[in-house]
């Protein structure tokens, strides 16, 4: 399987980032989600699962942040469009990304079951997309979280492409 998130000057568009206009963040949020080209997904694939770490945060904030989790996307799509994190233009069951947290405890929900952009406090980070390819739809349901999704996943998967997206400081 591969994928292909499409980068300028090797880099993360800042439209998906802490660099996006005032009207694609709410607060100082982006929740504009970035495109994603999928290939070659296996022939035996019932849904495909994303999730969008940044390992780079763990000096930062003593955790890998989670930025998007969402699953049960149809195994037929080639491309996830911008936005569709927001805009329902992919059917997707939404899990909770690190906003919902106890340290951080963000209660509106079109941040925290949603895409949110990469805000690199420090230097410029590099976050890690994955794509799963799996052999079953997943008993979730939208606000899971991401270690529920990885017990689901244990015994499912198919294929997982990454791509490494970096982002500017």
């Amino acid at each position: 399987m591969k994928i292909n998130v499409p980068l300028v000057n090797g880099y993360l568009p800042d439209k998906y980032t802490k660099h996006a206009p005032a009207k694609d963040k709410i607060g100082t949020n982006p929740i504009v989600s970035f495109p994603i080209k999928i290939a070659s997904v296996p022939e035996k694939t019932a849904s495909l699962a994303i999730v969008l770490l940044d390992d780079d945060a763990i000096p930062v904030c003593g955790f890998t942040f989670i930025h998007w989790v969402a699953a049960n996307i149809d195994p037929k799509t080639t491309q996830i469009p911008e936005n569709s994190s927001q805009d329902d233009s992919i059917k997707m069951t939404l899990g909770k990304n690190s906003l919902a947290g106890g340290l951080i405890n963000e209660q509106n929900p079109v941040l925290n079951e949603h895409y949110t952009g990469p805000t690199p406090p420090d230097q410029p980070h590099n976050y890690h997309l994955y794509v799963y390819a799996l052999d079953q739809i997943l008993d979730l349901q939208d606000g899971f979280w991401l270690n529920e999704l990885q017990q689901k996943i244990n015994q499912h998967l198919l294929a997982v492409a990454e791509q490494v997206l970096p982002v500017k400081n």
